[in-house]
């Protein structure tokens, strides 16, 4: 369940709602959870605008955008990071209508630690969210059995 934080400069998005729902279901797809309400009301992007003075490299510039992903530990490996870091730089490419903002988009990957995953009032460990899935799942499922003997 996914957080993702994207600073960029103001106007570098015609839509920020849809670059949030866009990077959150990129998210969601390549981390491969279930496509259960759990997941898809906890994976969110927030999209945070900025004037352009408070961003600058060395340079002075101040022309990037920072996606900032946390899952819980373990949830991506290396090549789940590779994939998500292109898709993510796509959507802000894509989204932005500037194909050079590609090399300055900067994707940073967080990892919250094992029971360091506040849900539902409770610092969730990964074995905890991983009951808490398999609890929904096979409730789906029973809803699903009950509808059609």
């Amino acid at each position: 369940m996914p957080m993702i934080d994207v600073y960029c400069t103001e106007g570098t998005f015609g839509s920020t709602h849809a670059v949030a729902q866009q990077l959150a279901t990129a998210v969601m797809e390549v981390e491969q959870v279930p496509d259960i309400a759990m997941f898809r009301k906890n994976t969110a992007a927030f999209v945070h605008e900025l004037p352009a003075s408070a961003i600058s490299n060395v340079d002075g510039e101040s022309n990037y955008v920072r996606v900032q992903v946390l899952t819980n530990a373990g949830a991506l490996d290396q090549a789940k990071r590779n994939l998500l870091v292109d898709h993510i730089t796509g959507i802000v490419v894509t989204a932005s209508g500037d194909p050079s903002l590609g090399p300055r988009t900067w994707v940073q990957m967080i990892e919250a630690p094992d029971g360091g995953w506040g849900l539902y009032g409770h610092a969730q460990t990964n074995a905890d969210l991983v009951d808490l899935a398999r609890a929904e799942i096979a409730a789906g499922r029973r809803t699903h059995e009950h509808r059609h003997p």
